[in-house]
């Protein structure tokens, strides 16, 4: 990989990264609700887990969108059901402000990692970052443009959660969360407006 088609890359994993979409969103509200300590396993599972995810789209599951196009309709409708409920799982989010009544809990590293599989916006920057710059999908171009989502993601997504953790003195009382919490919500479903247009 040449020097401008690698520069092209890492200004394409910064731009995906650090914009707003559903893992950056919830990041945001856990950091919000739970501090940044405890969302360390959700930063880790998004870093990590699309990661993983661009390794497996370039060695091979971009075929099977090739040899069964339905696959990826088959997709959108389980990702979209599945963020319609975790917006409505985050608009009713129990307020963490009285410990003592504290059922919610944040993502852990599992459900991060798992959640990229249904995440619209990982499987476009995926599917793109495989496309555009390891065309030819030989595992040392895979593997290049998966270290350098490695590199950068995780750092872009955890500004997300300070965000959300600095927002905590603010959100000091029941009405102020949630407020945040159900205009997080609108925000993860108005993020998924890519996918019906």
């Amino acid at each position: 990989m040449n020097y401008e088609l690698l520069t092209a890359l890492m200004i394409f994993a910064f731009v995906s990264s650090i914009t707003p979409g559903p893992n950056n969103l919830m990041l945001m509200s856990s950091g919000a609700n739970f501090g940044f300590r405890r969302t360390i396993p959700h930063m880790l599972g998004v870093g990590l887990g699309f990661v993983f995810m661009v390794v497996m789209v370039g060695v091979g599951l971009m075929q099977l969108f090739d040899i069964y196009p339905p696959s990826y309709q088959i997709l959108k409708i389980i990702s979209v059901t599945y963020l319609l409920y975790l917006s409505f799982k985050m608009a009713t989010a129990v307020d963490p402000i009285d410990n003592s009544n504290v059922r919610s809990t944040p993502f852990s590293f599992v459900q991060a990692v798992l959640f990229q599989w249904i995440n619209p916006k990982a499987w476009t920057m995926a599917l793109t970052a495989i496309s555009v710059y390891a065309p030819s999908r030989s595992f040392v171009s895979v593997a290049i443009v998966a270290g350098i989502f490695g590199l950068i993601n995780l750092p872009s997504v955890s500004v997300w959660t300070v965000m959300g953790q600095q927002l905590r003195r603010i959100l000091t009382s029941n009405l102020r969360l949630r407020a945040f919490n159900i205009t997080m919500a609108v925000l993860l479903l108005t993020s998924l407006y890519p996918v019906f247009a």
